[in-house]
């Protein structure tokens, strides 16, 4: 009754439990394993909602008495032990040094090796709550030799030490297991091995435990799957060459079909993966619009609504463009650019959107040599805009006379003499080379236009050039 009843912490005051504490220490000593067992889970309940019953337990040596009693157990009792343990550190640094002066750490590590995965996972979550108090509650956690299943995340030297110890070459045994919780933590740790340095992502690597970490994606568990990619994600951010392993063991296969079958904020990591891989040279680049992971950043730009996955799709697709004209006129004939400059013109869009729709829109631009993809921009860019696509107009059609042919016929020209640019400045020089570009072009000895047959429809334009009103 009394374990029911602590589940909502607000059923008992607090000189009530206090006064229950003392009883079930009492209860724990009893001949009945059930009594002994229900007891102990009571315990932990009253004690995890509560630091001042946590300091009781502490202040009463009931830590001792539940240690010392761990090793002659059955699983079920462990668990609610572990679990107890668990409550009293989760409250602050010295409660969790407490849980350590107690001998908390020697018998939570022995827990790591039990057959049972309920009881494995209890104690993962114990020693994380401790490693995470501080640096010198991580580093003891470390000593203890529970590196196996956590990473601190207070400075590389530890991890560095952690993984030093074979930590990986455990993990790649435990990430076999059918136990879904259990992958869960194990994928959770080569994440953050794998996040704060190249050194670490490349022990990861060196250790062959990828070709497990890629079976785990048939996993039926959706988070399972989501820790995979994110994984890919911490070892490619890192450089070329890491990025290049995972290319090479179809990983951007796996995550394209990640992405096609996930949706809203499971496609982040996945997103944040493709972009990490083609910002590093174009020809993973290349390897990302190959594998049709432009395409699928396409999808996602158009089904999904929250601000931050845009976000992170369009900074994506600005890595993919922005190396050659090849990559930026691939995004430009995807249909991106005007996405781009909606994003960036936006009123309801955030600021952070707005800046990395902007940054992705002008890379891309710089690059982009595809002008009827670039035509639309003519209408509604704003002028920051527009000079940097009246640039590449500039550039292409000063060497190119059948660009300006097709730049008259599409009805460009039109819309670049109604643009109303001052005189003198950057955008009325852009305009103004177009023009003389367009007149080149059409020039010949009779100086007459000789070009544009079919804007005119008939076989030839014999109209004067000063004078031909499509000029």
């Amino acid at each position: 009754m009394v374990a029911d009843l602590s589940i909502n912490s607000e059923n008992m005051k607090v000189h009530q439990k206090e006064k229950m504490i003392s009883q079930l220490r009492l209860f724990m000593l009893d001949e009945d394993p059930s009594i002994q067992h229900n007891a102990v889970l009571a315990l932990g309940r009253l004690v995890e909602h509560s630091e001042e019953l946590a300091r009781i337990v502490v202040k009463k040596d009931i830590l001792h008495q539940l240690i010392w009693s761990i090793p002659s157990q059955p699983h079920h009792y462990k668990k609610a032990t572990v679990f107890v343990l668990h409550a009293v550190a989760k409250h602050s640094p010295e409660l969790s040094q407490a849980v350590v002066d107690s001998g908390g750490l020697d018998i939570l590590v022995s827990c790591l090796g039990a057959v049972d995965p309920e009881v494995k996972e209890a104690a993962a979550w114990a020693l994380a709550y401790i490693a995470q108090q501080n640096t010198m509650l991580s580093q003891a956690v470390v000593d203890a030799g529970a590196a196996s299943l956590l990473l601190s995340l207070h400075t590389n030297d530890l991890d560095r030490e952690e993984v030093n110890t074979g930590t990986i070459a455990l993990l790649k045994q435990m990430i076999r297991s059918p136990d879904v919780k259990l992958k869960r933590q194990v994928l959770f740790t080569l994440i953050q091995i794998s996040k704060h340095s190249v050194e670490l992502a490349e022990m990861v690597i060196a250790a062959y435990i990828l070709p497990d970490v890629m079976i785990c994606l048939q996993d039926p568990d959706e988070y399972v799957k989501k820790d995979v990619i994110t994984l890919m994600w911490e070892v490619v951010k890192h450089s070329a060459q890491l990025s290049q392993v995972i290319v090479n063991c179809d990983g951007l296969v796996e995550v394209v079909d990640y992405l096609d079958k996930s949706r809203g904020s499971m496609r982040l990591p996945g997103i944040m993966m493709l972009g990490y891989v083609a910002s590093h040279s174009e020809n993973l680049a290349m390897a990302v619009i190959l594998s049709k992971g432009l395409q699928q950043l396409a999808i996602c730009l158009s089904e999904e609504d929250e601000d931050h996955i845009k976000e992170a799709t369009v900074w994506s697709i600005g890595q993919i463009g922005h190396h050659t004209p090849e990559h930026a006129n691939t995004v430009a004939t995807a249909g991106l650019l005007p996405k781009l400059l909606q994003f960036y013109t936006g009123a309801s869009s955030l600021e952070d959107l707005r800046l990395k729709s902007k940054k992705a829109l002008k890379n891309i631009l710089l690059k982009c040599t595809h002008l009827p993809s670039l035509e639309p921009l003519l209408s509604n860019a704003p002028s920051n805009i527009l000079n940097h696509v009246l640039g590449q107009f500039s550039k292409v059609m000063h060497h190119d006379s059948e660009a300006c042919q097709e730049f008259v016929m599409s009805g460009g020209l039109s819309k670049i003499q109604e643009m109303d640019a001052e005189p003198g400045s950057a955008q009325r020089k852009l305009i103004n080379s177009i023009k003389s570009y367009i007149q080149e072009a059409s020039a010949n000895p009779s100086g007459k236009c000789r070009i544009l047959k079919k804007f005119h429809r008939q076989p030839l334009c014999d109209v004067p050039l000063q004078v031909c009103s499509s000029i």
